[in-house]
């Protein structure tokens, strides 16, 4: 079981409440929470993805970081993003590159 989300408060409970509130309760609290569906893990691999090929990296930094409490490898990384490099393109693989050093080290 993942623990309560809280970032979309913690960052935008002032500016945008109601955004906050789906963030943190729909989003995280219900969607990512139906471990029998996807597990956690798995949810990690599936959103590292979409956000690689979308070149969304400063929410891609943030759920490299859950991907690797969610038990994904840093050589699984690595193997997604080589295999998404042709599909999405080079340089979002090379950016997603400089994610995955900061997050799991060389």
């Amino acid at each position: 079981m993942m623990k309560k989300q809280t970032a979309g408060r913690d960052n935008l409970g002032k500016l945008a409440p109601k955004f906050a509130e789906l963030n943190d309760d729909v989003l995280f609290g219900q969607v990512w929470s139906r471990e029998k569906q996807l597990s956690a893990r798995e949810r990690s691999l599936i959103t590292c993805a979409s956000l690689m090929t979308q070149g969304a990296f400063p929410q891609l930094k943030a759920h490299l970081k859950v991907a690797q409490n969610n038990g994904v490898t840093k050589e699984e990384m690595v193997e997604i993003i080589t295999h998404l490099a042709f599909y999405c393109g080079w340089p979002k693989a090379w950016s997603t590159f400089d994610l995955v050093k900061e997050v799991y080290g060389e």
